[in-house]
């Protein structure tokens, strides 16, 4: 009973994350159309998480966090600058072209190229499964671009979406050398950082229109305060939603916690929805189902991945292993 509880418990916390994860989308589009830029608006949630997440991981981390981080770090930083950086980035630029649906539809292609690098890259016999998965997949992206028709989506948005999901098919190959080399609290707050250092340079913040935080300004056919918009980026669609992501798979096995992280297309697809009016096409919604089963399919078959050129934690680390979930926006 007691397990069955914890299970139910981990479940709730995995959709929860998956939902909010799920609503950066339109916050992000309003506060581009606002006057930010893709990189801006990545920036801004970023260093707003990292501000949040450092003291976190210093109360109840403390030392052993902060070790934990050290023996790790060539890593983290490359999780910064895929799992968060590039991976927000690049998606908050397809959602500025394509509609949110579509571009998280996109991201989430990523377990193809993961196939694709262990197959080819390390030349490793993958399952069957695997390839019909990828198979499946590349239906799905075809029938969402319409290519019949000389592609009907933004190009632009297109190789961004596909950008986020290399950025997230790195994320999958780090997973297994940063599980039990960090937690996700660390590794998240660790990785924000990266990613706000990056994006600082890129981003060019100084430029940053900070007038549009204290305007109302449209999301959709409403109208908020562009503060609010942040705020939900920053505290509800990454803190809040890394933090319950984290509770979820302490509490849940890595796959099934990464399955329920398809939810998250579905809240995205809801959400902008309701608060951008945005609608899909009959092609989209067929390719994109299509796009998620393959996706899935190939995540099942191929499971945990490691990377040999990244280095492994200190083998000395007593920190105990915790799963992660998927870095999605």
């Amino acid at each position: 009973m007691r397990m069955y509880s914890t299970k139910s418990v981990g479940l709730g916390f995995a959709i929860f994350s998956a939902i909010t994860f799920g609503g950066s989308g339109p916050f992000a589009k309003a506060l581009i159309g606002a006057g930010f830029t893709p990189e801006q608006a990545a920036w801004l949630r970023i260093l707003g998480a990292a501000v949040v997440l450092v003291p976190l991981v210093l109360a109840f981390r403390g030392r052993a966090g902060l070790r934990a981080a050290r023996a790790s770090w060539k890593a983290l930083v490359l999780y910064g600058l895929t799992g968060i950086a590039g991976c927000q980035t690049l998606f908050f630029l397809a959602a500025s072209r394509l509609p949110v649906g579509v571009a998280l539809m996109l991201e989430f292609s990523g377990p193809i190229l993961v196939v694709a690098w262990l197959k080819f890259g390390q030349k490793v016999a993958v399952p069957r499964s695997a390839a019909i998965g990828v198979s499946i997949a590349v239906v799905g992206l075809a029938t969402v671009a319409e290519i019949w028709t000389g592609l009907q989506i933004d190009p632009i948005g297109l190789l961004a979406g596909l950008g986020a999901a290399a950025c997230q098919a790195t994320y999958f190959i780090l997973i297994d050398k940063l599980t039990g080399a960090a937690d996700p609290l660390v590794m998240t707050a660790a990785g924000s950082v990266v990613g706000a250092v990056v994006l600082t340079l890129i981003a060019a913040p100084w430029g940053t229109p900070w007038h549009v935080l204290v305007d109302t300004i449209a999301i959709g056919h409403r109208h908020a305060p562009g503060w609010l918009m942040a705020a939900w980026l920053i505290l509800v669609s990454t803190v809040v939603a890394y933090l319950a992501g984290a509770a979820a798979v302490q509490r849940l096995s890595a796959a099934i916690a990464g399955a329920v992280a398809y939810v998250e297309v579905v809240a995205a697809c809801i959400f902008a929805l309701i608060l951008l009016g945005e609608t899909l096409r009959t092609n989209q919604i067929i390719g994109g189902v299509i796009v998620l089963v393959g996706a899935f399919v190939a995540q099942s078959s191929v499971g945990k991945v490691a990377s040999p050129e990244i280095p492994d934690a200190d083998p000395g680390s007593d920190t105990p292993r915790t799963d992660v979930l998927d870095p999605v926006i």
